[in-house]
C-alpha cells in the first residue's frame, strides 16, 4: 500500500483508477476500482507499492495474491469518470478486447472507514495533471520495480558498510579470547 506521510500529503494527489467492466459488487450498487497513486506524481517516485489498498489474500489452493480493489458506489464512480473527462484509456485483454478503463484524475485521499488502505474522497476530484495512455500501466509497474530495486540496493550497501565493523569486532574478540602462553 502507498505511504503518504506529512502535512498535505493526502491532498491533491494525482491518481489513476483501473476499473474492469465485470467489477461490480453482488448487489450491483458498487464497483471495485484499483486506485493507484500516479507514479509521475512527486509523492510516487520512491514508492514500492502505488496501490491505495493492497490486502494479502491466500487462495484455497494456497497461492498468495493481493486484492487491490476497493468498492466505490455507482455515484462515486460517476464523479471519478466526470473528473477524468477524456483522460481515459481502454484496458485490453490479450485478444485486443476491451475489458475495462483507466481513469486519470486528481483528488484527496483518506483512510478507509471500512476495511484497510486509503480511499478517494470523491467530493474533491478534478482533472489530473498527467495524461493516461497505453503505457500508463507499464510505467506504474516499472516505477514500483525500480523503487524496490533501489531499496534493496540501499539495504545491501548499508549491510556491506556495517560488515567491516563486525569483522573487526570479531577479530578483536578472537585476539582477546586466546589464552596466552607464558
Amino acid at each position: 500500500m502507498v505511504l503518504l506521510k506529512g502535512q498535505g500529503a493526502m491532498i491533491g494527489v494525482n491518481l489513476i483508477a483501473i476499473v474492469y467492466k465485470n467489477g461490480f459488487s453482488r448487489d450491483g450498487k458498487s464497483r471495485y476500482a484499483d486506485v493507484q497513486l500516479d507514479a509521475r506524481d512527486p509523492r510516487g517516485q520512491k514508492q514500492t507499492n502505488l496501490h491505495l489498498k493492497s490486502d494479502r489474500v491466500q487462495d484455497e489452493d494456497g497461492k498468495v495474491r493481493y486484492n487491490n480493489g476497493a468498492p466505490y458506489s455507482t455515484s462515486q464512480m460517476e464523479e471519478i469518470a466526470k473528473a477524468a473527462g477524456p483522460n481515459t484509456e481502454p484496458i485490453l485483454d490479450k485478444d485486443g478486447k476491451e475489458v475495462g478503463t483507466i481513469y486519470g484524475f486528481k483528488g484527496n485521499v483518506m483512510p478507509a472507514t471500512r476495511g484497510t488502505g486509503l480511499v478517494v474522497n470523491t467530493k474533491s476530484v478534478e482533472a489530473s495533471e498527467f495524461e493516461v495512455d497505453s503505457t500508463t500501466l507499464d510505467n506504474q509497474l516499472t516505477s514500483m520495480r525500480a523503487a524496490r530495486k533501489a531499496q534493496a540496493a540501499a539495504r545491501e550497501s548499508q549491510a556491506r558498510a556495517s560488515a567491516p565493523e563486525t569483522e573487526r569486532e570479531q577479530a578483536a574478540e578472537v585476539e582477546v579470547d586466546q589464552p596466552t602462553v607464558g
